[in-house]
This record gives structure tokens, sequence and C-alpha cells, in this order.
């Protein structure tokens, strides 16, 4: 299985959900890379549905897009900015996924009649998930989704018990990240969710080697004494990972706890080189030292859950890295937005973004706020959907289109966003879909030709670019001459001309839309240009104010 020198990792979750596996993988990842270790990162979700693309945030989150136009799991975002690495799609499979798979296969009587199993059929395609895609890398770090002790996570256990007896068990580590909850009222740590997690995972068989322990508090020796002695984990393998101030303080955090050591240690592994963390340092002092701040309004319907816009957050700090500035963060719910409060509800941004979403709730409230922002030169930034809804105030009040819309909100209207095939029947669908656009979506990395003389060309330097997209509706090319005759500049367009990609307003401070999602491929140390540009005119905006 695999490259026979390579090792596997395999992260667990136990107590409660959320413990920040992914940041624990993706930190992992880091420091290992950081030594000159070549290292990938996979997510197993245990959920039914074949991926999150269809699911609501508020279920699951963000759903990340890779570069190859997977919908995945946002811990693969975090594997992404931690590391080098360009999550693909077979970094990433559900439950649904696998049953999808086998179903397909016996349907063509790929078993021969046999009785398909959870064990051995289930169990052995995620085996081979996991090391399919292995090519020289040293070290794979493979999530697994969910809590142990869920019915569903039960196969993908079971498989990871006998990868790790497959690969003989020197090639193999198991980590069990567990809750060490605070109770104020006796002012204790308590270890005993700790244990009952270990004793549920050691019942299927497996035993963890290291534990890392998730508290608010400082663990004193006597509670990890009492896990290690319960758990059967050698006292320095027993970790402890106090919730830290921004999440790029996780890995100078856990190599304090010598949580790279140890692995090595496990493996026999001598390192050539200590990790190099000053970069890590020098971000972390950044985000949490810098005086002079910069105020951000996200305006959707999910601002009740912050998970639903995580890369976007972590674009927007990255764009604050770039500029030395701190980003605060207003979320406003874009349902309550109203004519009558949006003076109110605006008065302390200097920027506006509004991201991706899909649907007509909240829609009349984003329209609004891009109306407000550009009427009061605020610099706004349309995200996705928030360059479709500019699109549509732009041409209710400019072109005086007043039945101006998306067609994804119903057919009674004038469709200034619709799906491709409403304007481009009889003509050549879009290159790099084989599907029809109508039942499908854009999914992953496309090219895009910069005008030039451009805002955006000048924010790119450059002439071509390339982003991901998660869409299926499109902006209208038909309108594109009387929106640049009222200085709405259509900036970027696909090769063949057909799709606007990016717009922006003359005459404006910042105005800037654009039909794909350019958070998804900011990273801390590298910020988005567009973020870092976009942060740098809100400063801007506050000091004229």
């Amino acid at each position: 299985m695999g490259n026979s020198e390579t090792r596997y990792i395999f992260v667990t979750g136990g107590v409660v959900s959320s413990l920040g596996k992914g940041i624990t993988s993706a930190s992992l990842g880091a420091l290992l890379e950081s030594r000159g270790i070549k290292v990938t990162i996979m997510k197993l979700d245990p959920y039914i549905n074949l991926d999150p693309g269809t699911m609501n945030p508020f279920q699951h989150g963000e759903v990340f897009v890779t570069d190859d136009g997977a919908e995945t799991d946002l811990d693969l975002g975090h594997y992404e900015r931690f590391t080098g690495i360009s999550a693909t799609q077979s970094d990433n499979i559900t439950t649904g996924g696998i049953y999808s798979d086998i179903i397909k296969k016996e349907r063509k009587g790929d078993y021969l009649g046999g009785t398909v199993q959870v064990v051995p059929h289930v169990t052995d395609h995620i085996k081979k998930f996991i090391s399919h895609d292995i090519k020289n890398e040293d070290f794979v770090i493979c999530e697994i989704g969910g809590t142990v002790g869920d019915i569903e996570s039960l196969p993908f256990l079971e498989a990871i018990r006998q990868f790790s007896n497959d690969t003989e068990k020197k090639n193999s580590l198991f980590i069990h990240l567990t809750l060490v909850p605070y109770l104020k009222a006796s002012g204790e740590l308590k270890t005993k969710p700790t244990q009952h997690s270990v004793k549920e995972l050691r019942s299927l068989g497996i035993q963890p080697d290291i534990i890392i322990c998730r508290s608010e508090k400082k663990i004193p020796i006597a509670e990890r004494k009492k896990i290690s002695l319960f758990c059967n984990v050698n006292i320095e393998n027993v970790i402890e990972t106090v919730d830290v101030r921004t999440i790029y303080e996780a890995p100078i955090s856990f190599h304090k706890e010598k949580l790279d050591d140890r692995v090595l240690s496990h493996f026999n592994i001598k390192s050539k080189r200590s990790p190099n963390l000053t970069k890590w340092k020098n971000i972390t002092t950044k985000v949490l030292n810098t005086k002079k701040d910069v105020n951000i309004g996200i305006i959707g319907k999910y601002v009740n859950l912050k998970d639903a816009y995580k890369s976007l957050d972590e674009a927007l700090t990255h764009g604050g890295i770039a500029n030395n500035l701190k980003v605060n963060l207003s979320r406003i719910d874009s349902e309550h937005l109203k004519s009558q409060n949006l003076k109110s509800a605006l008065k302390d941004v200097s920027g506006i973004l509004i991201p991706g979403g899909f649907g007509k709730r909240g829609s009349e409230g984003k329209i609004a706020a891009i109306k407000y922002a550009r009427l009061n030169n605020i610099p706004f930034f349309g995200i996705c959907f928030g360059m479709q809804m500019a699109i549509i105030e732009a041409a209710r009040n400019l072109l005086n289109i007043k039945n101006a819309s998306s067609s994804e909100f119903g057919n009674n209207c004038t469709p200034v966003v619709g799906l491709l095939e409403e304007w481009q029947k009889g003509k050549e669908r879009f290159k790099g879909s084989e599907k029809d656009l109508g039942g499908t979506m854009r999914l992953g990395l496309y090219e895009a030709i910069l005008k030039r003389n451009s805002l955006i060309s000048k924010i790119y330097s450059m002439k071509k670019i390339k982003e991901r997209h998660r869409h299926r509706y499109e902006v209208n090319i038909k309108y594109k001459d009387e929106f640049e005759k009222k200085g709405l500049i259509f900036s970027a367009l696909s090769p063949d001309g057909l799709l606007p990609e990016i717009i922006e307003l003359k005459n404006h401070p910042w105005f800037i839309g654009v039909q794909f999602h350019p958070e998804f491929k900011s990273r801390p140390f590298t910020p988005h240009p567009l973020f870092s540009s976009f942060v740098k005119a809100a400063e801007l905006s506050q000091k004229k104010n």
C-alpha cells in the first residue's frame, strides 16, 4: 500500500466535535514540512452526502473548492493555508462517496454475485482511498471526521485499524484529540471524558499513541499522569493544547509541546534539522500586536456561523497582515438590512464585502448595501453572488431596468444574471465544461484575461489570471456595452469573451466584483492581492471619514 517508505498518521477526535482536528493536522503538517519532510493531508468524512456541495453552510460550514474542482470540507482550506500543499479531489471523501462507488460496482457485477458488506468491501474501499494517490510522500496525515462513538464513524475506524496492521504498526501512528473540560464551580480540570473517549477507541481495537488534550486551562502534571495511567499512553505523549489567540499560533504552540518531536520519535526518525518557525512567529506578532485597525462589514445570510465564511475571514486577516492592520469584521445579516436601517447598520464600516451564496433570501438587503457603497464612495468587494448583485443594482439604477434580476430568483424579470444557456442557445458552450452549464456548476480553476490599464490589472500586475470558481449563474454579457457607457467596466473576461469575470466602477475609490472565489487561494505568507488592495482601500476610506 502506497510507498513502502510512507508513514501514516491517523487523527481522531473524542468527547465533542469542533475540537480542532483540522488545525491540529494542518499544524503538524506545517511542522514536518519545515523539517524538510514531504507531507500530504487528507480528510475522511462520515456523513452520507456525496460531498458538502449541496449542504447548507449552517450544517457544515464553508464549502472549500480545490483547483481541480472538488467541493470539499473546510479543513482542506486549513491544510492549504498552513502547508505548501494544494489540495485535490483525492484528499477528501465521504461515506456517501464510498457507498456510491461500491453500489456502482455492484450494479456492474464487479462483485460476481457476492454479498456486499461493510467488512470487507467498505473498509477495503477506505483503505484503498487512503493510499491510492501516494507518490513519494514521507508522511500521510489522515483526519477522520466526526467523533469516536458516532455510529457513522465505525467503518472508518475499523478501516484504519486494519490499515495499521496491513502496513505494519511501525509505519502508522494514532493521534487522539480530546476535551479536558474545566468546571468553574469546583475549579477543576476533568480527565474522565478523555478516559472514556480513549476507552471507546480501544474497544474498537485502536490504541492511541499520542493523546492531545484540548483545554482552556493549562493541564497540571498530576492530571497528565492520570491520563497517561488510565489511557495506557506514555506521559511524554500526553500533549496539551491550550486555546491559542490566533490559529497561526497553533504550530508554535504544538512545537513547544514537542508534538513533532514525539511523532518522529515514534517512527525512530532523526530529523536533519529543527523546524524554522520564524515566519509563524512574525505572522502571530503581526496579528496580535498590530495597533492600527480597519472595520469591514461582511453582508450575508450565514453570518451567524463563523465557519460559513472561514476562508473569507482568513483572507481578510491576510489582507490585514499585508498592510500591518488588524481587520475587525462586522457580520451583518442581509435579511435584516432594509433601506430605513441601512445607514445606521453601515455607519461604522469602512469597507463592504458581499460574499458568495445562493438563493433569493436576503438578496434585496445586499443590493441596497451595494447601492449605498456606490453612492457614498465606500470600498466595495463583491465575490461571486456579490458581483451578480452588483450587476443587478447597476442595471436597476444606472440602466433604469427596473425589473432587472437573476433568473435564479424566478422568470418574471429581465435576466441580467442567469444560466449561460439562456442567452447562448445554439452557440458553443463554455470551454472546459463537458456538461451543459444549466445542469451543473462551474467548479475549479478557470482562466481570465485582464483589461489593460484597469484597476484590476494594476492589482494583479498580470495579463492573465487563474482563479477558483463555484457557481451556476453568470452575468449576461449582452449588457456589457451599456454598462460600460455608465462607467461599470468589464475588466476581465473568460478567454472566449463570453463570460464576465471581473467588474469595476470608474470614478470610485474601490468598487470591484469578481465571479470567482479569491479567498480560496489566499495564504498568510502570500496574501491574495485583491484582499490586500481592498483592506488598504478601506483603511484610506476610514482615514478620510
